[in-house]
C-alpha cells in the first residue's frame, strides 16, 4: 500500500477548524508519531505535494474552496515530566499543558490555560496572553525538515517576536517542544485566575479563531475595534463579536469570504477613526491546486 493510498480524500476542513468554516482537502491524513511524519513529509518532498500542518485549526482561515494539496493533523501527542522540564508533542494541547504545570507547582505556562491551540501551534506563533509568550519557557523544538530529517533545535538558533516565530517562514513540521519551568506556589492560583478572566471577557463557546487583530503596543486591538463602533457590526454569518471586539465569530454558516471582508472592514473603519493601521494574527491558509 503506497502513503497516497493511505490519503482520505474529501475531508471538510470546517470539521477541522474552530471557526467552523473551510472547504473540502484534496488529501488529508492524521499522523500520531514522529516516525510517520517523517514519512510523510519526505513523501511530499519528493513527490512535490504542497502541504500544510494543523494542529486544533484556530488561529487560521481556512478558504471556501478548500485547499488543493495535502492537510496533515498533528496528533504527537507524548508527554514527558521532569523536574521543571517537560518534553511534549506538538500536537498536545497548550492549554491542558498550563494547567498540568500549574498544579505541579511550576510556573512560565499558566497563561496557557484557556487558548485553544497544540502545543505546536503556540510555538509557531509564538502565542502568548497576560504579557507572556511561549518563547519566554522555551528550551527547544524537535523539528522535521521538509526532506524528513529529525533535528532538535535550541531557541537560541531561532527568532521569536510578537507572534512571530522563524517557523513561519521554514519548510517542514514542528513535531515537540522541550519546557523549562520554575517552582512557583502561587502557579495555580495563577493559572486559575487567568482562565477565570478569560472566560469572563472572550467569547469562548462561539465559534472563532481567536483575536483576529495583532495588538498594535501600546494599544489592544479589541479596545480600538469597540472605540470604532463596532462590536456586533457583521457580514453575512460573521460577526464581531459582542463580548470581546477583537474576535470575529461564526454565527452560523459564516464563509471564509464574510470573515475576510468583515476583517477588512474592521481594519479600514479603525484606521479611519483612530489612525491606526491593525495587522491580521490569523493564518489566512490559501486554496492551492495541483494534479492528482
Amino acid at each position: 500500500m503506497t502513503l497516497l493510498a493511505q490519503f482520505e480524500k474529501g475531508k471538510l476542513l470546517s470539521t477541522l477548524s474552530t471557526l467552523g468554516i473551510g472547504g473540502p482537502a484534496k488529501y488529508f491524513i492524521e499522523v500520531a508519531s514522529v516516525e510517520k511524519m517523517q514519512e510523510v513529509l519526505r513523501f511530499c518532498y519528493l513527490e512535490k505535494i504542497p502541504y500544510i500542518v494543523i494542529g486544533k485549526g484556530s488561529n487560521s482561515l481556512f478558504d471556501d474552496r478548500g485547499f488543493g494539496g495535502l492537510v496533515i493533523l498533528n496528533k504527537i501527542t507524548f508527554c514527558t515530566f521532569g523536574e521543571c522540564i517537560v518534553h511534549v508533542g506538538a500536537g498536545y494541547s497548550f492549554s491542558l499543558l498550563g494547567a498540568q504545570t500549574a498544579r505541579k507547582g511550576w510556573s512560565g505556562l499558566e497563561f496557557a490555560s484557556g487558548i485553544p491551540a497544540t502545543v505546536g501551534g503556540a510555538v509557531y506563533m509564538n502565542a502568548g496572553a497576560n504579557g507572556k509568550e511561549t518563547v519566554e519557557s522555551l528550551k527547544s523544538i524537535d523539528y522535521i525538515t521538509e526532506e524528513g530529517d529529525l533535528v532538535c533545535l535550541p531557541k537560541e538558533d531561532l527568532e521569536f517576536s510578537y507572534r512571530f516565530s522563524s517557523f513561519q517562514k521554514m519548510k517542514g513540521a514542528i513535531v515537540g517542544a522541550t519546557f523549562e519551568l520554575s517552582p512557583s506556589l502561587e502557579a495555580r492560583e495563577q493559572q486559575i485566575k487567568i482562565i477565570e478572566y478569560r472566560s469572563k471577557t472572550q467569547p469562548l463557546k462561539d465559534k472563532s479563531a481567536g483575536c483576529i487583530f495583532r495588538n498594535p503596543s501600546p494599544y489592544s486591538a479589541g479596545h480600538l475595534i469597540e472605540k470604532s463602533g463596532l462590536k456586533g457590526h457583521s457580514v453575512g454569518g460573521a460577526q464581531v463579536s459582542d463580548k470581546h471586539a477583537n474576535f470575529i465569530i461564526n454565527k452560523g454558516h459564516a464563509t471564509a469570504q464574510d470573515v475576510f471582508a468583515l476583517a477588512i472592514k474592521i481594519k479600514k473603519t479603525v484606521k479611519e477613526k483612530t489612525g491606526i493601521d491593525l495587522e491580521m494574527e490569523i493564518r489566512l491558509i490559501p486554496y492551492v491546486n495541483i494534479s492528482s
